[in-house]
């Protein structure tokens, strides 16, 4: 009889210590990761207000955890709490663990987008910039730019923007207009217009500082961003952007071309640095090519680019000086004279130094 109560006692306990384990082996099978193998990331957005069963049970829908009543076990037992809602970047690798305190400590995932819009460069470059880090395409940037029901309301709503802009020569309506600047959007998501918006916000910031001062200059706003992008594209620091923009004055005033080079891989759409020009291209008639014909005391018909504040501030306040001409050797290093002899002298000094390019 005592034997039979041991092989029961046995029997019980057995049961028992079985129980314990498998539940052990459920408790840790189930916080294990889904599939170790597989980092693949996916975006999971808890709603605000949701409770934790319901947390518990999207992250089960979602193949994220494996047993949803373990992770509540876990949950309980380690006194982890307040769940929070928000976007998380969570993976089948992680285990429900690592997913949990993730999702309790409020690491939200990130969607903001920033992009850096570089000073001097031109709508093509920003097109491909706005394709390569949102999911926009360059064509949605030109058929916007195309769109006269939205040109005109931006006509309409910023002060610095005229019908000028609508000119049939003009390649794209904003070029210079669009402030070169970092931002930061909300996600990828972001619409080409809402780009666009923010960076004529900014536009419209810059300008206003110096209202007054373009209001007594004589320029139009269209004027001034054309000479202060072709100021950033030839200039390289300070002081060679204030001595370039004198020259442009003093040849617009003497009737000159102003004979830029960068208005003449602007007007062949050619990027500065993809290729040097060919001596055919330097002649042809465009309206932005200030070497073309014709162009004598013109300025392009537009913007090249989108100047700095800097550039803009030098169109604004020239050097005053009686230079006409100006260089750059092959090095960037600019110099200024006054004269056609004293230019001729100066390149075929540089040329004789191994400074200077030729064209094709």
């Amino acid at each position: 009889m005592k034997n039979k109560k041991l092989i029961i006692i046995a029997i019980v306990l057995g049961i028992f210590i079985i129980g314990i384990i498998s539940s052990i082996i459920w408790y840790i099978t189930g916080l294990n990761a889904v599939k170790k193998e597989n980092a693949e990331t996916k975006v999971v957005e808890i709603q605000e207000g949701t409770r934790t069963e319901g947390i518990l049970e999207l992250l089960k829908k979602e193949n994220l955890i494996k047993n949803k009543y373990a992770s509540a076990l876990y949950m309980k037992l380690n006194n982890v709490k307040g769940l929070q809602a928000g976007k998380y970047q969570l993976s089948q690798d992680m285990s429900a663990k690592d997913i949990l305190r993730k999702i309790a400590s409020g690491e939200v995932f990130d969607e903001t987008v920033k992009i850096t819009f570089k000073e001097g460069k031109n709508m093509r470059w920003i097109a491909k910039t706005i394709a390569e880090e949102t999911n926009n395409t360059e064509d949605d940037v030109y058929s916007l730019l195309k769109d006269k029901q939205y040109i005109n309301s931006l006509i309409q709503k910023y002060w610095f923007i005229t019908t000028i802009v609508t000119n049939e020569n003009i390649y794209y309506p904003l070029e210079g207009y669009l402030y070169p600047d970092t931002y930061i959007f909300e996600n990828k998501d972001v619409s080409v217009k809402t780009i666009f918006n923010i960076m004529l916000n900014n536009t419209d910031k810059i300008l206003k500082k110096y209202q007054t001062q373009i209001n007594q200059s004589g320029l139009s706003v269209h004027q001034l961003l054309t000479i202060a992008s072709i100021i950033e594209l030839e200039g390289n620091d300070e002081t060679s952007r204030y001595g370039i923009s004198s020259v442009i004055y003093n040849r617009l005033r003497a009737k000159m071309s102003l004979g830029s080079d960068v208005t003449t891989y602007y007007a062949m759409q050619v990027d500065m640095g993809e290729r040097n020009l060919y001596s055919s291209e330097l002649k042809t008639a465009n309206p932005y090519n200030t070497r073309g014909p014709n162009m004598s005391g013109k300025l392009p018909i537009g913007p090249i680019g989108n100047p700095s504040e800097e550039s803009i501030n030098a169109a604004l306040n020239p050097t005053k000086s009686n230079y006409l001409y100006f260089v750059a050797d092959s090095n960037g290093k600019i110099y200024f004279t006054s004269t056609y002899v004293e230019h001729q002298n100066l390149i075929k000094n540089l040329q004789k130094q191994g400074l200077w390019y030729e064209y094709n």
